[in-house]
């Protein structure tokens, strides 16, 4: 994982790049134990939550995890609910300007956090319908982990 932050038109290549055909109950579970697999794999110490509106259909807690993390989920992915971009995008966005999302948002910071981790889970013809969220690592490092898990379960999904 790089350890450069990506650009606002990098996150917004990134939403494009993956919206998926659609998006159900077992495409859920697949993409749940992909990010579960990889996190495992790096000993990352994660919460994974995915929903489909307001719908959890996934979530798991590995080891070193905490209901910290289940609290930073929240926070995370009312951002997206609310922006309909990702929690790093909005977070970007906001610091691009000088100023944080914390100052200059308006909403309050115990409810919303636009920070990295958070990403839309988006359907050709229907827009953002849920989101799938880490949280446990430093901001990037979960967007990153989000990222790489949906360009993989993209990629099974296409072959």
């Amino acid at each position: 994982m790089s350890s450069i932050a990506p650009t606002i038109s990098e996150l917004i290549a990134q939403e494009r790049r993956l919206t998926l055909p659609h998006f159900g109950y077992d495409d859920a579970y697949a993409l749940g134990g992909l990010l579960v697999a990889l996190a495992r794999d790096r000993h990352a110490p994660v919460a994974i939550d995915i929903r489909r509106g307001a719908q959890q259909l996934f979530h798991a807690a590995l080891p070193g995890s905490s209901a910290d993390n289940d609290a930073w989920i929240d926070r995370k992915r009312k951002v997206v609910e609310r922006y309909g971009e990702s929690s790093y995008l909005v977070g970007t966005r906001f610091r691009a300007k000088g100023t944080t999302f914390e100052e200059s948002s308006r909403l309050d910071p115990d409810t919303y956090a636009a920070h990295g981790g958070s990403f839309p889970i988006a359907v050709e013809g229907a827009g953002v319908i849920g989101s799938v969220t880490v949280s446990g690592l430093p901001q990037a490092e979960d967007h990153a982990l989000v990222v790489e898990a949906l360009e993989q379960f993209a990629t099974r999904r296409a072959s």
